[in-house]
């Protein structure tokens, strides 16, 4: 992916062209080996980072004219700071894959940058410049014959494309919580394909998804995206329509269009995470008895809704598990039994946004468990109502 990006970006070819060694690296340009003046007026070597702007494996105009630089303040000859460029200094900013940042700069031209080659060695100009006056030879061209070790087939990660959210605001090294996760979906209904559309989007190695059911057109108005006639008149199996739509992003979805029943719970070895969205009965128990045994964690998700007096009201229902707490499980926070169709959601009623809403808090509670979202509580079981927005935390460990 890095070579194609500097292959087909001219800016991004042309600052390795004319010796700058320059990388990308997760979501980020880096500018590596940038000569500065230090405060004791010595000549040291920082980094330059800046967020990408991409269209699949090109560049787009920058989007900001702000740069982030790691390394001591840089100084002009006689060791006062460039104070016209500060932004923001002494920060510790995290952006993942080695990359760190102390320091944003803020120099803007009237019409901001037309490419990142204006914008990387304007900034290189303004911070190396000092350094040329105490030592003429000091330039940020190193002219390096290889800048750039992704080139050499190293690891593309899970995405297809450059993943340029996360590193861009500093997400990008607390994302790495999920780079050892082994997920599982079970059940790709309404509420389950919204988890799938969350989970692909992060940097999770592999995702199991999991439903014997076709994708039919009452599907369509419970699920992510929109399908066209041709493909519902197909009858895909929900796993292979769902995987062909989140493969376009994401590798190592493996599709498994079976009912989880005792012959199938093999397909869980090596899960470390689960999301239960399937129906009430002894498939669920054997599932649950499953994960508790390989020690993985899981969530499960529940819906129920009931028309009154010409609307509808409903709560939402997300419960965790995980090998420091599940007796709440067993309790009675989690049904084994078929409730026998009694509940409106059980006819297939439409409430996309709910299944949505449903997924979204699931999903957040699976990022708790993993560390990436602040979780002081720690509750294992949580309802909303959808009158009155009530969201009720409970079972904490």
């Amino acid at each position: 992916m890095s070579r194609e990006l500097f292959n087909r970006s001219p800016d991004l070819k042309r600052l390795r062209d004319e010796g700058y060694f320059v990388q990308v690296k997760g979501g980020v340009l880096i500018m590596r080996d940038v000569p500065y003046v230090d405060a004791n007026k010595q000549v040291r070597f920082g980094t330059l980072i800046s967020s990408l702007t991409l269209a699949g494996d090109q560049t787009r105009r920058p989007d900001t004219h702000v740069i982030h630089f790691d390394g001591d303040y840089p100084c002009r000859a006689d060791g006062s700071r460039i104070s016209g460029l500060s932004h923001q200094t002494d920060i510790q900013l995290d952006f993942g894959n080695g990359v760190t940042a102390r320091h944003s700069f803020s120099s803007k031209p009237d019409q901001g940058y037309a490419d990142y080659y204006e914008k990387m060695t304007s900034y290189a100009g303004i911070i190396s410049g000092p350094a040329a006056v105490l030592d003429p030879e000091m330039t940020a061209r190193v002219l390096r014959a290889r800048d750039d070790d992704e080139d050499e087939g190293g690891d593309d990660g899970p995405f297809l494309y450059v993943e340029s959210a996360s590193d861009r605001v500093g997400l990008g090294a607390l994302s790495s919580v999920f780079k050892t996760e082994v997920v599982a979906i079970i059940g790709l209904g309404g509420t389950g394909s919204y988890i799938l559309d969350q989970v692909a989007k992060t940097p999770v190695p592999e995702i199991r998804i999991f439903d014997a059911d076709e994708f039919l057109q009452h599907n369509a108005f419970r699920a992510p995206g929109a399908p066209t006639l041709e493909q519902l008149r197909e009858v895909p199996m929900k796993v292979d329509y769902l995987k062909a739509i989140y493969e376009r992003m994401h590798r190592g979805i493996v599709a498994h269009p079976v009912a989880m029943t005792a012959e199938t719970l093999h397909l869980l070895d090596g899960v470390t995470f689960a999301f239960l969205s399937m129906d009430a009965g002894e498939e669920k128990r054997l599932v649950v008895e499953k994960l508790e045994a390989i020690g993985a964690s899981f969530v499960d998700v529940g819906m129920g809704l009931e028309l009154d007096d010409g609307s509808l009201g409903g709560i939402l229902r997300v419960t965790a598990s995980t090998p420091k707490k599940r007796d709440h499980v067993h309790a009675g926070r989690i049904s084994f039994a078929d409730g026998g169709g009694n509940d409106i959601y059980a006819s297939n009623i439409q409430v996309a946004d709910l299944n949505a809403l449903n997924a979204i808090l699931a999903v957040v509670k699976w990022k708790k468990i993993c560390g990436f979202y602040r979780d002081l509580e720690e509750e294992h079981h949580s309802t909303y109502t959808t009158d009155g927005n009530q969201l009720t935390n409970g079972d904490l460990p």
